[in-house]
């Protein structure tokens, strides 16, 4: 009898990769301490590396961290990272220069969550290839919290306009789940919190169709930035039928021929000291290796 696969499990949808978290700080030392030194991540070596902008890379996505007065983001990014022990070591290493901000780390069952100096949270998991696929280093998801009410709405906004996956992902349907990449989701949790107003920080997705969720989008007056052949912009999520407005976080659109798609990043090994230096092993490979394929 032939093997009967799931196909389904396959589709991406319009959305093909999900590249960088965009929010402005005002201090590039505290970041790199919390980023680079704490997380372990690297700062990208061959753009932003002036004093006005840094990119930090995670894999095959980044933080986008230009200058400017503190963006925080409402709800938290989730990141993959091996190594739970080494982690903790880094985090408790810069504990004592970022006295007197927002940083914070605290270890739960699943993950460890690390607040950066101006109040975004990050919550760092081991690798599950069940539930992130074969990410060793990675961004699978950034969660927004938003309005009680909301997330039926919202899951439907995506299809129907970005002709991207989604769906309610849990089974009370206050949270939606939109796939924006293989293994990538930006999730939309309902919580009954006062948020604070929306302060610029923006999510930057590619995505196949350019043209069609534009002219939608145009149709309803949503888009609200022209950027360049290549990319434009919306903020506001809005309820199909009664243009209820539901929740607002920017979103950079691009296309798959923009020129820095899927663009090789630098990824190096925080176990590489010094001390420790072995040759042959400066750069995390940021995917599962072939001893551990899924042989499905």
């Amino acid at each position: 009898m032939m093997q009967q696969f799931d196909r389904a499990a396959e589709d991406l949808g319009n959305s093909i990769h999900f590249e960088h978290v965009n929010v402005t700080i005002p201090d590039q030392r505290l970041a790199t301490l919390f980023y680079v030194a704490g997380l372990g991540l690297t700062r990208d070596p061959y753009l932003m590396v002036s004093d006005t902008n840094m990119w930090i890379n995670v894999g095959r996505s980044q933080f986008h961290l230009p200058h400017g007065s503190a963006q925080v983001l409402r709800g938290h990014t989730g990141i993959v990272i091996t190594g739970r022990a080494a982690l903790l070591e880094r985090l408790a290493s810069v504990a004592k220069k970022l006295e007197g901000t927002a940083f914070a780390y605290r270890e739960h069952n699943d993950h460890v969550e690390a607040v950066c100096p101006w109040g975004n949270r990050v919550r760092c998991y081991e690798p599950d290839a069940a539930r992130f696929g074969r990410i060793t280093l990675g961004i699978p998801y950034v969660e927004f919290d938003v309005p009680v009410g909301t997330a039926k709405a919202i899951s439907a906004f995506y299809p129907a306009i970005m002709g991207m996956q989604a769906e309610l992902a849990n089974g009370d349907g206050t949270m939606a789940r939109v796939k924006v990449g293989r293994n990538q989701y930006l999730q939309f949790r309902e919580s009954d919190r006062v948020q604070p107003d929306y302060d610029g920080h923006h999510v930057q997705i590619y995505i196949t169709d350019f043209s069609g969720p534009y002219r939608r989008l145009g149709e309803r007056g949503l888009i609200s930035q022209e950027d360049n052949q290549y990319q434009y912009r919306f903020r506001d999520i809005v309820d199909l039928d009664s243009g209820r407005h539901l929740f607002t976080v920017e979103h950079e659109v691009r296309s798959a021929t923009h020129p820095m798609f899927m663009r090789p990043l630098v990824n190096r090994n925080p176990a590489e000291t010094n001390r420790t230096y072995a040759p042959g092993h400066e750069q995390w490979a940021w995917a599962m290796g072939p001893d551990e394929y899924d042989r499905r």
